[in-house]
């Protein structure tokens, strides 16, 4: 991909997606519905859009999920490469909201809620709405072969997260609160 001297905010997000779009290209949702997966990112940066988030935190949600997600492509995307293409700073909140995949699952789990409150006010905001569009999905076509219970197990994670995260932005803290209490209802009415 060329990358141009000069890059508007508008351009710059375009191309964000556009680059999104490319990595996830082959990509599903583990959900029942098996929507492309760049919906998801979509829709984090929509959601970060939405509530004011600054532009580096918008473009980066586009971009949170390609260096996990390439991982086995022929062509990875790496820190360096998200630098070249987008900056330091977007790369830099990409690497605080990017879990390390070769640690066991648990683990990863257990240092998202432990270095939650320690990440920048960027990333911050990226991981809330990043929990509350993985919310939505749980509730709405959770992957297939979730029980019940994982999914409570999942709602509950997300809560403990989330805790860690909130005071960065007001309005994406209640959209969270909202979307968490959602979830825990409908849980409840399968239940």
């Amino acid at each position: 991909m060329d990358r141009p001297t000069e890059t508007t905010g508008s351009a710059l997000l375009l191309r964000a997606a556009t680059f999104a779009a490319w990595v996830h290209a082959g990509h599903r949702r583990k959900g029942s519905a098996s929507e492309p997966y760049v919906n998801h990112v979509l829709e984090v940066a929509q959601i970060l859009a939405e509530h004011g988030a600054p532009q580096e935190a918008v473009v980066a949600a586009l971009l949170h999920d390609t260096i996990e997600d390439s991982d086995n492509d022929p062509e990875p995307i790496t820190h360096d490469r998200l630098v070249a293409e987008f900056g330091q700073a977007v790369a830099d909140i990409v690497a605080e909201a990017t879990d390390d995949k070769s640690l066991p699952k648990e683990t990863r789990k257990a240092l998202q809620v432990k270095h939650a409150p320690t990440r920048s006010d960027a990333a911050k905001m990226l991981k809330l709405a990043d929990k509350i569009s993985n919310l939505r999905a749980i509730a709405a076509s959770p992957p297939k072969g979730w029980d019940h219970a994982r999914r409570v197990e999942y709602v509950g994670w997300a809560g403990r997260v989330a805790a860690g995260l909130k005071g960065a932005n007001p309005a994406l803290d209640a959209l969270f609160d909202a979307t968490y209490r959602d979830a825990v209802a409908r849980l409840a009415a399968e239940a």
